[in-house]
């Protein structure tokens, strides 16, 4: 009996496409329109459904791939120069260095009972996740987590886990973290924004759900990563990981440990630019929510300064060890920038592509390569990563066959007006499915607030319900399937990265989600059955 060959996720996508354009012609046209509504007065701005004549999409699905490219060409890019970056800097044997010096650290932790009691690998994934669930739940990391996918799959196949734990331990965290959303402003600062509500009002419940949410989902992992260790042919992805312990297995002792003169030029360079920054941005605003509306909080801090002089010594003592360690410094120095960037200049995609691109560029003369050689690890970097990129243009079709087809806010006014005639708990579990469903085929945070929220916001207060109740709603159905929607660009960009095929991903992560939308409904109910501070 032949085996069934699951298709390439190439043709999934296609698939997909093609059911959507199928879509178009069964489903009528609509849209929202925004109209000014006089009220007391005064003139508020409502969203409005009309009908339309329907756009039924047939040759379509061919431009949708191209118009897909067009619409995340941001994200294409970025992941490119990441993955050409990351290649220069992995030619360097840096992140291999960087993998066994931290083994080695942690393997001596054992000595001491407490870490030998919890089980180091354990506490090293649950601060990793941790980390970025924070991330995720103060400023909405998502795309950038495309980057670390590159570091934290070594490191979790390294330790004995697989891709899968890999892209857990940043990916799944930071979208735990979005789920659990405290003081994101491009989720929850938008929806309370748009319901009327204070600014992160309601911050108490919600610093609970984010902690009972982090609680289960790295439990979760911790218990699946416990699996793989124990028996790694019983991960889904044992034989695609294979890609990765290739990579993995070269003989870290044959690594050649030096400091050519062009590593002490390139931390000259740096240096000297990073004084001169210092000297131009003295004082940084970093910021945490939205503190221009009295929500979230900021601090002045010199935050660019003390990192100028931290790299100063930092980067002098590596190199008294070798460039490879440099290199590591460097990496750790983006990273730095990076937080600082998003929190105090509100950098995005375009920023951080720059900032590893220019990561990549001088790790690449620290080693002593020529612009030749750097050009051409480059070159092979965006080789390998290409995949993952064009992945990414063909889910952005998706989208734009059903934005095309105007059937989009068809969907979303159907599923509003199937939550009458429900009692609370009802109605708010209906409100949280329909964030759940819509946010399948509408995966921007910001766009779904902008159109749910005006809607659902004076619908809530028609049957009873809390404004901020329905906010949670929202908040949970857009963060769970953010880690399963084929039309996620940053969720096919990190597999791509990964190299772990969408099919098998699905079949990894869809217990994981249920369990989490289940655990997302317990926690609305107490939302409409009892008193809370800002409910």
């Amino acid at each position: 009996m032949l085996k069934k060959k699951i298709p390439h996720t190439y043709v999934i996508v296609f698939y997909i496409i093609v059911i959507s354009a199928v879509l178009t012609w069964i489903i009528p046209g609509g849209e929202y329109v925004e109209k000014l509504i006089e009220s007391d007065g005064f003139e508020k701005k409502e969203m409005v459904f009309r009908r339309v004549d329907s756009q039924p999409q047939t040759w379509q699905i061919f431009s949708a791939i191209y118009k897909g490219f067009v619409r995340q060409s941001g994200i294409i890019v970025f992941i490119l120069m990441i993955g050409g970056a990351f290649w220069i800097m992995n030619n360097s044997r840096a992140i291999d260095v960087g993998i066994f010096s931290f083994l080695k650290f942690t393997q001596r932790l054992k000595r001491i009972k407490f870490f030998r009691f919890f089980g180091i690998d354990n506490i090293v994934i649950c601060l990793i996740m941790l980390l970025f669930s924070v991330f995720g739940a103060v400023f909405g990391m998502s795309e950038e987590t495309i980057a670390f996918v590159i570091i934290m799959v070594p490191l979790a196949i390294t330790m004995g886990y697989d891709s899968i734990v890999g892209v857990s331990m940043c990916f799944v965290a930071a979208a735990l973290g979005f789920a659990g959303a405290v003081l994101n402003p491009f989720t929850i600062g938008i929806a309370q924004g748009l319901a009327d509500l204070p600014l992160f009002s309601g911050i108490e419940y919600r610093m609970f759900c984010w902690l009972v949410i982090n609680v289960a989902g790295i439990g979760f992992i911790l218990r699946y990563a416990k699996k793989v260790k124990e028996k790694p042919e019983s991960s889904l992805v044992f034989e695609d990981d294979k890609y990765w312990r290739k990579k993995g297995n070269a003989n870290i002792e044959s690594i050649e440990y030096h400091t050519p003169v062009a590593a002490w030029v390139t931390y000259g360079i740096i240096l000297s630019g990073l004084i001169i920054f210092s000297v131009t941005y003295p004082m940084t605003e970093m910021k945490i929510g939205d503190p221009g509306s009295g929500a979230g909080s900021s601090a002045i801090m010199p935050v660019i300064p003390v990192a100028t002089g931290m790299f100063a010594i930092s980067g002098w003592l590596s190199l008294r060890k070798s460039a490879h360690f440099f290199v590591l410094t460097l990496l750790g120095f983006t990273i730095l920038f990076l937080i600082t960037g998003v929190m105090g200049y509100g950098w995005y995609i375009m920023e951080i592509a720059t900032l590893f691109f220019a990561m990549g560029i001088f790790a690449g003369i620290a080693m002593n390569n020529s612009p030749n050689k750097i050009t051409q690890l480059f070159m092979e970097g965006v080789k390998d990563i290409l995949s993952a990129a064009l992945i990414v243009g063909l889910a952005g079709g998706i989208i734009s066959i059903l934005e095309d087809g105007k059937i989009i806010d068809t969907i979303l006014y159907g599923l509003s007006q199937s939550m009458k005639d429900f009692g609370k708990i009802a109605s708010v579990s209906i409100m949280y499915l329909i964030q759940t469903i819509i946010n399948i085929v509408i995966p921007s945070g910001s766009a779904k607030a902008a159109l749910t929220m005006p809607i659902m916001a004076p619908f809530s207060d028609l049957i009873g319900i809390s404004r901020q109740a329905t906010v949670m709603a929202f908040q949970f159905g857009d963060g769970f399937t953010n880690m399963i929607t084929p039309t996620s660009g940053v969720l096919i960009g990190v597999l791509g990265v990964a190299k772990i095929p969408y099919d098998k991903w699905v079949r990894w992560v869809t217990p994981f989600i249920i369990m989490l939308m289940i655990l997302g409904l317990i926690l609305l109910i107490p939302t409409v059955t009892m008193k809370l501070s800002g409910f």
